[in-house]
């Protein structure tokens, strides 16, 4: 019900924003470290470095109403088409750009490990505090050793703990969230 009204509204706000798509369309990788399509609300101007430069504090790039989708997670929504597709879970360890998934592996031991699961659109690792910009190789690693752990110790109660603490997080605000 909500995505009825929802992502009508915010696509009409996103092209009154600035020129380009309403959705940003990236390469990612998903389980088996197979490539899909990941949607998500465009949240910054259109430019030639989305695939190889993340979003920065900040950062140019995001429009003002990019800020808001962002800092809400407003902008992750699309991914639930994703989840029809089949190709991400509501809950697993976040998918990332090609070229993360190609640098991360070469440095962070195990780092392939969390390709053995679906993606999804929140995890353990972003409840607890790691998500956003991974500027440096010890924050990847600390987000995979959060992966890892969950995908040892899944049960679903665990899920449905991470979508509780998902909701909080938006409602409340992430630091690392922008």
């Amino acid at each position: 019900m909500l995505c009825s009204w929802l992502f009508p509204l915010l696509a009409i706000i996103i092209k009154l924003s600035s020129p380009g798509p309403v959705f940003f369309i990236q390469k990612r990788s998903g389980r088996n470290n197979e490539e899909f399509d990941c949607y998500k609300f465009r949240s910054m101007s259109v430019n030639k470095d989305s695939d190889k430069v993340q979003a920065t504090v900040n950062d140019s790039r995001v429009t003002a109403i990019g800020k808001f989708l962002r800092k809400s997670n407003l902008d992750e929504l699309p991914q639930f088409i994703n989840v029809l597709i089949g190709n991400m879970s509501v809950v697993g360890p976040r998918p990332h750009m090609l070229k993360h998934t190609a640098d991360y592996s070469a440095i962070i031991d195990k780092f392939m490990v969390r390709h053995l699961i679906k993606p999804g659109i929140t995890g353990w690792a972003q409840v607890n505090g790691f998500r956003g910009a991974t500027i440096q190789p010890r924050y990847m690693m600390k987000r995979v050793r959060y992966d890892l752990w969950y995908i040892e110790n899944w049960t679903f109660l665990l899920d449905l703990q991470i979508i509780v603490m998902t909701a909080y997080t938006m409602i409340r605000g992430d630091k690392n969230a922008f």
